[in-house]
């Protein structure tokens, strides 16, 4: 028999354990909304499932989504350390997604291993002393007499020893112990975590084994291309449906009317704007290629849009307006600015811009669905299946239980598939045609219809008194928006009142204005820091420059100053400190010698000072 636990009390019952295929079964069961204040030492662990087979095999479920990060062997490791098993023997195996028993499962903010070290530890430890105490009972000697060693557990007194596979058979009547009391080993007799451990699934990904999402293949599985217009969320005029479905394959053509805010589409989370179906014409065939072939007789005419009036020249020209004046809203503001410019010796002003960028990862937008009797099954490379279950669900008005989603390998993210629009779209075509679709974006697609890092425009002035020291800054930032507030309109896009140097500069003002977009943009990699960094380490050397000072020494003498407010976020001063002086030091910073015509460099950065 196998179980499930599904509850938001904190007790021992929401571990158990159970039989199944002739072996024993571990798992966690909380509560999302529990779970997501479950991160201290004390809290129970969020969710985990162990599986030990008579063979001493032990496959270990990976709740989070793989997009390259390696978390998938990583969270396993945590598991089978405390667990005290042979690495070799360990098999792992991707979880679905499964809110009701592992809680919040996502990729994003490179916070999976300290949410979950403590957590997955205790999953490992709790199944070692169940197992401890089944060989106790067999011996008839206390279970403090035992101990364990790579999958066995010792009787050092009578030198007796059974593996775990077969206790793993006397479990099932095991009360699990209470997981914030049971003992954790002491990181000095680690043998798994903090060794160089290849990735599990190395060797497919080697030789090409399929499995990432783009390899999904299901029987009597169809394919789907969807065409949307250039301009985000443009409404479909008129399209040649007929010349499509006369191509050889076809099974059908027909237009999504869709909804035409592309806005919604752009939040990671799902409590805030909400999801959205662009507007397209979706192309089914029984090939991907015949698809493209028929999506090119489409002769599709696109309805107007206000966006269409939106150009990255126009913006430039509105920014370096915008730039000329105050702010429209002030975000931080620390003594005098104004007074402290007028009266330093020197002024430095600046202009700095960046472009929107695409995530371009390897792998293109993708997902196979499959809809029948009201029920919604789904294979899908995604950093947030929680997310992409609730639009589904929303879009097609179905409730989010009756939706199953399976999460494959990610060719990459590095954010972009945090938001799935991708999915939502196969989940409406698979509904149309009653039959398992894979949705294939072309490389074209994938760029035209991004999560894009957003652009930004910031216009910095700063005043150095006679000795060249920073007096005072002031940065007006102009980003995008809506209804004039930088929020997930244009995700990402806003400056924070703690960006660095904020804390480090006695006159300081953060200004910011918002332009309205009419396309979505989501997190890249150090969402706002990757920007952030360019910008303020570019002005940093600037300033070095007109003060006459060495960057490093300039920068070291900012940092080495007391902190004149307590609201710079988590930012340590000394922290950065300290890596800008191991650097210096490993590149003979202060000795380099460089041939005519070369220069040397150097920055670094606080990154996810704010999320």
């Amino acid at each position: 028999m196998s179980a499930a636990v599904r509850t938001s009390g904190l007790s021992r019952r929401q571990l158990f354990a159970s039989m199944t295929g002739g072996g024993l079964v571990i798992a966690f069961g909380l509560a999302p909304s529990a779970m997501r204040a479950a991160t201290t030492a004390t809290s129970l662990p969020l969710n985990a499932y162990v599986r030990i087979g008579a063979d001493d095999i032990v496959t270990i479920m990976a709740k989070n989504p793989e997009i390259g990060q390696g978390i998938m062997t990583s969270l396993p490791m945590m598991i089978a350390e405390e667990l005290d098993v042979e690495w070799a023997n360990v098999r792992i195996e991707q979880a679905d997604s499964r809110p009701d028993l592992y809680g919040l499962q996502w990729a994003a903010g490179s916070r999976a291993t300290p949410t979950h070290w403590d957590q997955l530890r205790r999953v490992g430890a709790v199944a070692r002393d169940m197992l401890i105490r089944a060989a106790a009972r067999e011996w008839g000697c206390p279970a403090g007499e035992c101990s364990t060693d790579r999958g066995k557990v010792i009787h050092a007194a009578s030198k007796r020893s059974l593996p775990y596979g077969r206790l793993a058979l006397q479990c099932s009547d095991i009360e699990p112990c209470d997981p914030k009391s049971v003992t954790l080993k002491d990181p000095s007799s680690f043998r798994i975590v903090g060794q160089p451990t290849r990735q599990f699934d190395a060797r497919k990904l080697v030789v090409g084994e399929p499995i990432f999402g783009i390899d999904v293949v299901l029987p009597g599985m169809v394919y789907a291309s969807f065409a949307k217009a250039p301009v985000f969320g443009a409404k479909v005029a008129s399209a040649d449906l007929a010349a499509a479905r006369a191509v050889k394959g076809v099974i059908d053509a027909f237009i999504v009317d869709g909804a035409a805010d592309p806005l919604r589409l752009t939040t990671s989370r799902t409590t805030a704007i909400g999801p959205t179906l662009l507007p397209g014409v979706a192309v089914v065939a029984d090939n991907w290629w015949t698809t493209q072939k028929a999506r090119g007789l489409l002769n599709i005419s696109w309805a107007d849009h206000p966006t269409s009036a939106q150009s990255s020249a126009g913006f430039a020209a509105d920014a370096a307006a915008m730039g000329e004046k105050d702010g429209a809203e002030r975000l931080r503001n620390d003594g005098d600015v104004d007074a402290t410019f007028a009266s330093a010796t020197k002024l430095v002003k600046a202009a700095y811009s960046y472009p929107f960028l695409h995530h371009s990862p390897m792998e293109p937008m993708n997902c196979t669905a499959h809809y029948k009797d009201g029920k919604l099954e789904i294979w899908a490379p995604t950093q947030n299946p929680d997310q992409g279950r609730a639009f589904c669900a929303e879009v097609l008005g179905m409730k989010p239980e009756d939706i199953v989603i399976h999460m494959t390998r990610c060719g990459g993210g590095f954010g972009r598939r945090t938001a799935n629009d991708y999915m939502v779209e196969a989940a409406w075509i698979a509904k149309q045609v009653a039959r398992p679709v894979k949705l294939l974006w072309s490389r074209e697609d994938d760029f035209q219809h991004g999560m894009y890092r957003p652009g930004g425009f910031q216009f910095l002035t700063a005043g150095l008194d006679a000795q060249g020291e920073l007096v005072g800054l002031r940065n007006h930032f102009v980003t995008f928006g809506m209804n004039g507030k930088a929020a997930y309109g244009a995700t990402y896009a806003p400056e924070g009142p703690v960006e660095f140097p904020a804390g480090l500069v006695a006159n300081l003002r953060y200004e910011q204005s918002v332009m309205a977009l009419g396309l979505p943009t989501g997190p890249m990699r150090a969402p706002r820091a990757n920007s952030f960094c360019f910008v303020m380490q570019s002005f940093m050397d600037e300033l070095a420059h007109a003060a006459g000072q060495d960057p490093l020494a300039f920068q070291m003498a900012l940092l080495n100053r007391p902190k004149v407010a307590p609201n710079e976020g988590n930012f340590r001063a000394e922290r950065m400190r300290g890596v800008l002086a191991k650097v210096s030091e490993m590149a003979s910073w202060s000795t380099m010698q460089l041939p005519p015509r070369e220069g040397k460099g150097l920055a670094c950065y606080f990154s996810q000072a704010v999320w």
